[in-house]
């Protein structure tokens, strides 16, 4: 399995069997391949600040994958509004690779009433962890909703009147 995990609030700390280890705050994409075995725990390094997560699976193309560990800071990117490849099978540099070439993990921050223009994917997977957002058929998603798209073309998504931070699967 290839697990990626993003942190929306607080901090996460990783440790593996494979001698990784890490802290994660929001901005900060980690993948890690469990590949052909792993033990893994992931806990709130925080006594007093609580931590929200999504932890995403996503079945690898090969058998086989060596377990494996990546993290990249994708602050800087998220800063423009569009959005930014964080993980990706499709060879984008500048986004944590996983095993699955027909996957790639979108991610935004939007200011309040910007747009972007979903992936024009056969399956599209809309979550809106921060805020609230409108697609353009009309479907207002709000904080902690997602929408499943197949078919549906470019259609556009624009943050609500606070802006919104929104992850992305696209699937061939």
């Amino acid at each position: 399995m290839e697990i990626v995990t993003w942190v929306v609030s607080g901090t996460l700390e990783h440790r593996d069997s494979e001698g990784n280890h890490g802290v994660l705050y929001p901005g900060l994409a980690q993948r890690m391949s469990a590949g052909t075995g792993i033990r893994h725990s992931e806990t709130n390094p925080s006594p007093d600040t609580p931590v929200h997560f999504v932890q995403m699976w996503v079945l690898p193309d090969t058998a086989g994958v060596q377990p494996g560990y990546e993290q990249l800071d994708v602050n800087d990117a998220l800063a423009s509004g569009g959005l930014v490849p964080i993980a990706s099978g499709r060879n984008h540099d500048d986004a944590i690779r996983i095993h699955q070439r027909d996957a790639v993990l979108w991610g935004a921050r939007l200011a309040p009433r910007s747009s972007v223009t979903l992936p024009d994917e056969p399956h599209v997977h809309v979550f809106v962890p921060i805020g609230s957002a409108t697609l353009s058929s009309g479907d207002v998603l709000a904080e902690g909703a997602a929408a499943r798209l197949t078919d549906a073309g470019a259609l556009e998504l624009t943050a609500g009147d606070a802006g919104a931070e929104i992850l992305v699967w696209a699937t061939a």
